[in-house]
């Protein structure tokens, strides 16, 4: 299963102090919902392991990924490339920041591909589910990230990734 997502949203936050946040995985992965565990695995490299989904007692999927992450301060940019053989998701993106006239517009590009087990006759019912949790969790992400620059005080997340 593949899912496409593009959010875009606006803040009166800086376009350095969107950047430093975003930049910063631990810290931007934080405001995801449903993160079991964030593992750093060196040189920029962080496995993602989210929540199961289910129903019920049942588990339908868990989604395991690892990303390289790399930051471009000049550009404002953050982008991920998927690590191969870690886990049954393949997961690239990116983040740009522009500013704008009130403070700046970030815009998340992310294409995942994720491997479901289960039966076929399951995947064709239970896809669009797992599809719409996942489209649901970004947009939970993308309002976190957007309340937390609405936040006083938040002019100074140190970036953790050097700029390559």
């Amino acid at each position: 299963m593949t899912i496409n997502i593009c959010r875009t949203f606006d803040t009166a936050a800086s376009s350095e102090t969107v950047f430093n946040l975003l930049s910063d995985v631990a810290k931007s992965g934080s405001f995801f919902p449903k993160v079991e565990k964030l593992v750093d695995l060196g040189d920029n490299i962080w496995q993602w392991e989210m929540e199961r989904i289910g129903i019920g007692e049942h588990t339908l999927q868990q989604s395991i990924y690892a990303c390289k992450y790399k930051a471009y301060q000049e550009r404002k940019t953050v982008t991920w490339t998927p690590v191969e053989e870690i886990g049954n998701a393949i997961v690239s993106g990116k983040w740009e920041i522009i500013p704008i006239q009130q403070g700046s517009k970030a815009t998340l590009q992310s294409l995942g591909t994720i491997t479901v087990n289960m039966p076929g006759f399951l995947e064709l019912f239970l896809s669009p589910l797992i599809r719409l949790e996942f489209e649901s969790l970004v947009d939970q992400y993308i309002t976190n990230l957007a309340q937390e620059f609405e936040q006083p005080g938040n002019s100074s997340f140190p970036s953790t990734l050097p700029e390559t």
